[in-house]
């Protein structure tokens, strides 16, 4: 049996390291949730808050994630990230940013768990603490589907033909 390499966030699907690192946050308790989580907007474009109770450990689960993989990113550039097109009716429409509160917010409670940090450049990079972590979320992903694999794998395998 071959000896497979750490699977990293990298080797994992985005939607399911997401929603699994979510999690983990709720779990952990670590985040406090700010008074106004229920009452505000991603972006002035936006005409309502989010339906989803655990949007603010969804997207500081997202924010960590970018910074993983692409570090030195600021608030301006996380604005832009999660900014779209403005609906301006007949009119051509334009980006419009992301709320920069919220997000500014979001990476302080990343900072406060030590999972990101201030870079010298500027912008925010992963901490060998929060690497670690994200690392370990992934493990467990790469693991299940490991095993669901070997399991279907078997069960295919196993037919028989008539002759």
């Amino acid at each position: 049996m071959s000896k497979r390499a750490p699977a990293t966030v990298k080797d994992v699907p985005a939607d399911v390291f997401i929603k699994e690192y979510a999690a983990h946050l709720k779990r952990s308790g670590r985040i406090r949730l700010p008074k106004w989580v229920d009452l505000v907007k991603t972006a002035h474009f936006k005409e309502l808050s989010p339906y989803d109770q655990d949007w603010y450990y969804v997207r500081a689960a997202s924010i960590a994630r970018r910074i993983y993989l692409r570090g030195g990113v600021g608030v301006g550039a996380f604005r832009h990230i999660y900014g779209r097109n403005k609906d301006r009716g007949t009119i051509r429409s334009h980006h419009a940013p992301a709320a920069g509160g919220l997000i500014r917010h979001i990476l302080q409670s990343l900072e406060s768990l030590e999972v990101v940090q201030q870079d010298k450049k500027g912008g925010r990079i992963i901490s060998s603490i929060g690497r670690r972590d994200l690392d370990r979320v992934a493990g467990k992903i790469a693991s299940r589907s490991r095993g669901a694999v070997a399991t279907t794998t078997t069960t295919t395998t196993t037919t028989t033909t008539e002759a």
